[in-house]
């Protein structure tokens, strides 16, 4: 990738990451109550965080050949930081996707309380972790981005 292509798709990750974490909340809202249905909005914030996901994967590759070197050189609690948002956000996308599974059988399965509940759970559990790795990811974009 060119130098200006990765900054545009690091910025686009970043703006991504911040609206992807605001999407997760909005089933983790709606789904307080267990027979609420949103399957539009577990979807729609399953799919975006796991766009945000792909594009920072797509640029992994030169972060660990560009940025990666600098960042634990200048400062190693900033690339420490980097490397637990990579696994946050990992994560995120995990509970996410396991939110939409567990609030579609909640709802196959004539409003499964137990299943509502764990839908709950987990789009809580993705718009923190989401949270956590949108913050340290601002950090370090901060500190040093591709140039």
């Amino acid at each position: 990738m060119s130098g200006a292509l990765l900054r545009t798709v690091e910025h686009l990750h970043g703006h991504l990451a911040w609206l992807s974490t605001a999407a997760l909340y909005h089933p983790t809202i709606l789904l307080r109550r267990p027979r609420r249905r949103a399957v539009g909005a577990a979807f729609a914030a399953a799919a975006l965080i796991t766009t945000t996901a792909a594009l920072g994967a797509a640029m992994y590759p030169a972060y660990r050949a560009q940025l990666k070197p600098a960042i634990f050189a200048s400062s190693r609690l900033l690339g420490l930081l980097f490397e637990r948002k990579e696994h946050l956000g990992v994560g995120a996308v995990v509970l996410a996707w396991a939110g939409l599974a567990l609030h579609l059988r909640a709802r196959d399965q004539d409003w499964d309380r137990p299943a509502s509940r764990a839908a709950f759970v987990a789009f809580a559990g993705a718009a923190v972790f989401a949270t956590l790795a949108a913050s340290m990811g601002l950090m370090v974009a901060v500190h040093r981005t591709f140039t």
